[in-house]
């Protein structure tokens, strides 16, 4: 096959010079980051390809709002609901990681929170994160005010500590006592 001669140096020119990445598309600004899907059970974020559940645990979506009463688990009552709620639906729901979860918080918003119209009826303050750590603490053996909250290895704690988002502040706290009561909002993949 012959090409022409300024055809072969365009050719040629192309094959040594870098080529050029498609940048990724702009990322949604704003409320088109968040929608509600065709049946407004859940909440589609675009940019993680991520469905939120629209009700906390315990609240039905009626068509208009959540209605009832939100439920307050314990961190292991959180993750058996998750895994009962994907097992029953067959969709593989889950605790949101921490990061995902302080996304649903407007900062700009006065006051500060989630979006009403997307998540209606939402109740404030923490929520369960799936995000978890495991902290071996030194303590002192013979002080028994500070194995109150954990289990001791000779003279380490483990701290049975869980992680919350304020869902007013966006503030993640890695502290939680796992027996706290906390409402859940739960998540799973858009595919």
């Amino acid at each position: 096959m012959t090409f022409a001669p300024g055809l072969a140096t365009l050719l040629l020119a192309a094959a040594v010079l870098p080529v050029a990445q498609a940048a990724d598309p702009p990322a949604p600004t704003g409320d088109t980051a968040l929608a509600p899907t065709a049946d407004g059970t859940g909440v589609f974020d675009a940019r993680a390809r991520t469905i939120w559940a629209r009700c906390v645990e315990g609240m039905q979506w009626n068509g208009k709002t959540c209605v009832g009463q939100a439920l307050l688990l314990t961190r292991a009552e959180a993750s058996a609901r998750a895994k009962a709620r994907g097992a029953a639906e067959g969709l593989p729901w889950r605790l949101p990681r921490t990061l995902e979860l302080r996304r649903l918080v407007d900062k700009q918003a006065q006051p500060p929170g989630v979006d009403a119209k997307l998540f209606p009826a939402a109740p404030g303050g923490l929520h369960w994160s799936g995000t978890a750590t495991v902290r071996q603490l030194s303590v002192n053996p013979y002080n028994y005010n500070n194995i109150a909250s954990g289990r001791t290895s000779g003279s380490r704690l483990a701290a049975l500590e869980g992680w919350g988002v304020d869902m007013d502040s966006a503030e993640a706290r890695g502290d939680v006592p796992r027996s706290s009561k906390l409402p859940v909002r739960l998540v799973r993949g858009a595919d």
